[in-house]
């Protein structure tokens, strides 16, 4: 059995369900496929604990494309991104700086929402459009791209052909492989904890990232949670410690992080199961090649730090729905493509490579390196036009 549409787009995590319903919105024929259905309960087996802030550029977007009206009532805005530097002899702060949004703008950073209600949401959404075909449980088998179309094969046996394929299924990307599209990937030995917390201090709207060693330990802004202020948590640590942590007993676990945590928000107290992701950069080496564009984590893939991640993918869909739009009858030809990747790699390279130097410089063991990192951060704080632009490259704003 054969189909045709404009774009199939393999993978449905967050990147590729705002894509289908981003191209789905602007008229384009999209059928969307990923082998894993998406766990769309908090407390279900499976659910994906981690928390997405979308910063400002994203916003329009998530307008345009009819899910923000959806997703406004759940959104935790931030205002406030706190660094604080704790690496003195014992885990207290030495240095803290504000970065407001009022210095900049008269909206927040950003937004966050938990990854699983995202999901619930956007498939929600993608069954308000009549010409997206959403299809969970099928995966992609294979790839076959002439010049005029992309031929893809699916795990239900069935083909599609396409004018465009937009590969959005992950930092192990069968369609990138596919393609024969290299990858240049940076371990560094680390492992990310994420779940939810609760704590009796409000976070008043403030991202908290606190920096000691192993890795920066980020509490990101929730709702409420039965009553009490909440919060998610990243918490990155060299692997071995990290997966210690992760099996500790609730109560060791707990003390553990609320010291973690410098003690800034009272006691801390899990609030959901924890789970565990490792740490990577990568970057491929072409974003595009026949019929075919990369997106989010199958062409770049960074530390949890300063939300960058999903707000790079966002980068790559805005301008493949900008070429897409432009030139609807070039959709998925050679100069739409080559367009998308002159516009995209450089930006991605340099992003990739800044946050490379951030992460670290979170990890660092000795003393004097950590103290040379608080004088940074006081020293680029305290210069008010770095400051601002720093926030603004952090938007992604030029």
């Amino acid at each position: 059995m054969s189909q045709s549409c404009d774009i199939l787009i393999s993978g449905g995590g967050i990147a590729g369900l705002t894509a289908v319903a981003a191209f789905g919105a602007a008229g384009f024929d999209v059928i969307c496929v990923d082998p894993a259905p998406p766990v769309t309960e908090r407390d279900a087996e499976g659910s994906d604990l981690r928390t997405t802030a979308f910063l400002q550029p994203a916003r329009g977007l998530l307008e345009q494309c009819g899910l923000w009206a959806r997703l406004a009532e759940h959104a935790a805005p931030l205002q406030i991104m706190r660094i604080v530097d704790a690496g003195g002899d014992v885990p207290e702060p030495r240095v803290v700086r504000d970065f407001n949004a009022a210095d900049i703008s008269d909206q927040p950073f950003g937004w966050n929402l938990p990854n699983w209600l995202l999901r619930r949401e956007m498939v929600a959404r993608l069954a308000d459009l009549p010409n997206v075909d959403f299809r969970p449980g099928t995966g992609t088998t294979s790839l076959f791209t002439r010049t005029a179309e992309a031929r893809v094969g699916l795990s239900d046996g069935s083909r599609v052909r396409a004018r465009l394929v937009v590969a959005a299924d992950g930092r192990n990307s069968p369609m990138r492989e596919a393609a024969g599209i290299g990858v240049h990937t940076t371990r560094y030995g680390q492992k990310a904890l994420a779940f939810a917390v609760t704590h009796p201090i409000a976070h008043d709207n403030v991202s908290t990232e606190i920096h000691r060693s192993g890795g920066p330990f980020t509490l990101v802004p929730l709702p409420d949670w039965q009553g009490q202020p909440s919060s998610a948590i990243v918490w990155m640590e060299r692997g071995p410690k990290a997966l210690e942590l992760l099996n500790m007993e609730p109560e060791a676990f707990e003390a553990a992080m609320t010291e973690r945590s410098c003690g800034l928000f009272g006691p801390l107290k899990l609030a959901s199961r924890r789970t565990i992701w490792p740490i990577i950069s990568q970057s491929a080496e072409r974003l595009s090649g026949e019929r075919i564009a990369l997106m989010a984590e199958a062409a770049h893939v960074v530390p949890p730090i300063g939300a960058q991640g999903l707000n790079m993918s966002l980068g790559d869909l805005r301008t493949l729905l900008d070429l897409a739009q432009a030139r609807p009858e070039g959709l998925g030809d050679a100069e739409m493509l080559a367009a998308y990747h002159k516009a995209r790699h450089t930006e991605i390279e340099l992003r990739v490579k800044g946050i490379d130097l951030l992460n670290r410089a979170s990890m660092v063991e000795t003393r004097a390196l950590r103290d040379a990192r608080a004088m940074g951060l006081s020293a680029l704080y305290s210069l008010a036009p770095v400051r601002r632009t720093l926030m603004q490259m952090g938007l992604g704003v030029r």
